[in-house]
């Protein structure tokens, strides 16, 4: 799990208030952040069961409520795969420069997509959540402008390719992404990636993970639970399958 430098600006963000479960998703992600890090978890790696208990502290029913509404649910969402109307819904914030963030791209997500968005279970929602300085802006911002031609999940996938981000994210470079991404209009995703919808767009992603006390990528909502960090697979499937049991309950 990353994390960044403290500057003011991203400490004035952090600050923001997105509704009235902020001040206990910002102390369940620092306490979650905690667990991540801790010096028995990162000596050896957290066990499976430590990783279960990460996500299942006492009730914060409410709270989590409050915070599954955080999922957007647009149908036309280029930054989200799955059905709109899926039982849960993973919300990711993360960052392209982020080694954390493409090793769960690359060791874990797929497989939640063969076993769980593909069966119509389960919908992921990106969010960007640049920290790392200028090249995660623009990556972020070039991710985004993917997505205005249906190639999201490509660049997605070439930007985090196994030593992709060490050849980092210049204008070149994002140009090159974007065709290996297969985007057709290059000179369009150009266009986009320096405009300020693009920027908005960033910002706003940006805004609602430091609102929620996220300060460190990657971080996860599975139907409001927080994760924070790339933990096992098995976290994610656990969690997954008991945000279903829940839903399938609620739905009796």
């Amino acid at each position: 799990m990353s994390n960044p430098s403290t500057t003011p600006a991203r400490t004035k963000k952090r600050n923001l208030a997105i509704g009235s479960g902020v001040v206990a998703a910002a102390l369940l992600f620092g306490w979650f952040s905690y667990s991540a890090t801790k010096p028995e978890a990162t000596a050896s790696g957290p066990s499976s069961s430590d990783a279960v208990a990460e996500v299942s502290p006492a009730p914060q029913d409410d709270t989590y409520a409050q915070l599954a509404k955080l999922a957007r649910r647009d149908a036309k969402d280029p930054l989200a795969q799955g059905r709109a109307d899926a039982p849960v819904v993973l919300i990711e914030y993360a960052d392209f420069r982020c080694g954390f963030c493409g090793k769960f791209a690359r060791d874990t997500e797929p497989d939640l997509v063969k076993k769980y968005v593909d069966a119509g279970k389960l919908r992921i929602e990106w969010r960007n959540f640049p920290i790392f300085g200028e090249e995660s802006e623009a990556a972020a911002r070039g991710a985004w402008a993917a997505g205005q031609q249906g190639k999201f999940w490509e660049f997605h996938a070439a930007a985090y390719e196994e030593g992709a981000k060490e050849k980092g994210f210049g204008d070149d470079r994002l140009k090159a992404l974007a065709r290996q991404a297969g985007v057709a209009d290059v000179d369009c995703f150009v266009r986009d990636v320096a405009s300020e919808d693009a920027r908005k767009a960033v910002s706003r992603d940006q805004e609602e993970a430091y609102g929620l006390g996220a300060t460190s990528t990657p971080s996860f909502l599975i139907n409001g639970r927080p994760i924070a960090g790339a933990q096992p697979a098995e976290t994610f499937t656990q969690a997954i399958d008991a945000a279903l049991a829940t839903a399938a309950g609620g739905a009796k």
